[in-house]
């Protein structure tokens, strides 16, 4: 997911908006660093519809994939705590 200025945000808009059409991503607008709002595809369901059955096969095997990583490095922290990690490094 994307976090994005809304000054930022004012100028490209265009952009943005062709972005979460092609990707399906949501993006998180910001102000001083603080999400406010988000920018979402309209329709999100029709996404996992528009993958073909080999593209749904080769996500769950690299997921898979991940969470055995995820085993083997024993982080010891929780999903929240991870999540909160990645939104730190995102402002």
């Amino acid at each position: 997911m994307k976090h994005v200025a809304i000054t930022e945000a004012k100028t490209q808009l265009n952009e943005l908006v062709a972005e979460i059409e092609s990707t399906g991503d949501d993006v998180v607008l910001t102000r001083d660093g603080v999400p406010v709002a988000r920018l979402i595809r309209e329709n999100k369901q029709s996404l996992s519809e528009e993958l073909m059955p080999e593209q749904i096969e080769q996500r769950r095997k690299v997921v898979a994939r991940l969470q055995q990583i995820a085993g083997e490095l024993n982080v010891g922290a929780t999903q929240d705590e991870i999540k909160g990690w990645i939104n730190e490094g995102r402002h």
